[in-house]
């Protein structure tokens, strides 16, 4: 069992790291405990440096959101499921899962900290509200994880983000710029063990996106 100082010392570093994400301080108030006068005074010494701003209201946003933000949304909410199911505490998955969201997409990044602390708690019936608004669905064609309103079931890729991204990518320069080939000339070791991780962890439509490994057409 955790001491009241460690307590203590978790939410503190957890407070750093949102705000290292871009948190305003009414997320972090959510996800740490801390109250907003202690969050102020102990990670924006510089007033003006506060975010601020209208908060999120996903609910109302993601099903009237374009495609490329629709797509950026169920990779975020993807993520963080993930880390909750290796049991990771709900706070630290949100952060891991934006960390990593904001490594693998092109800048720049359509899904805001808060907006990902959103759609998290609007999943998950966590933190804002008990009432949960979506839904991880499976796109039984491309097998891409992507959010839809709580209870759906996704009978066809009609409303797969990724599908239709794959579907738009040669006609589209909004998806081309957000998801850019960068053919490697010559690819090192560690970058060919890379994209093979990729192609054999993405579902088939996300994979169209990644480039080719050199060699595979002779395959």
């Amino acid at each position: 069992m955790q001491s009241r100082v460690d307590r203590q010392l978790r939410a503190l570093a957890l407070a750093k790291a949102c705000a290292a994400c871009g948190a305003r301080v009414r997320t972090i108030g959510h996800l740490t405990g801390l109250p907003p006068r202690e969050a102020l005074r102990l990670l924006f010494p510089d007033r003006m440096a506060v975010p601020r701003g209208r908060s999120p209201d996903s609910p109302e946003w993601y099903h009237g959101a374009n495609l490329l933000h629709r797509a950026e949304a169920s990779i975020v909410v993807a993520l963080y499921r993930r880390l909750r199911d290796a049991d990771f505490p709900a706070g630290e998955a949100l952060v891991g899962a934006y960390r990593h969201y904001v490594g693998i997409c092109q800048p720049p990044h359509r899904i805001t900290f808060d907006r990902a602390f959103d759609l998290a708690a609007h999943t998950d019936g966590l933190w804002l509200t008990d009432t949960r608004s979506f839904s991880l669905v499976t796109c039984p064609t491309c097998h891409s994880e992507f959010l839809a309103a709580y209870g759906s079931v996704a009978r066809s890729n009609d409303h797969c983000p990724f599908c239709k991204l794959v579907q738009r990518y040669g006609t589209d320069p909004r998806v081309q710029g957000a998801f850019p080939v960068q053919p490697l000339a010559a690819p090192s070791c560690e970058q060919l063990g890379m994209l093979v991780l990729l192609q054999v962890e993405a579902g088939p439509a996300a994979r169209q996106l990644i480039p080719p490994v050199a060699g595979d057409h002779l395959r």
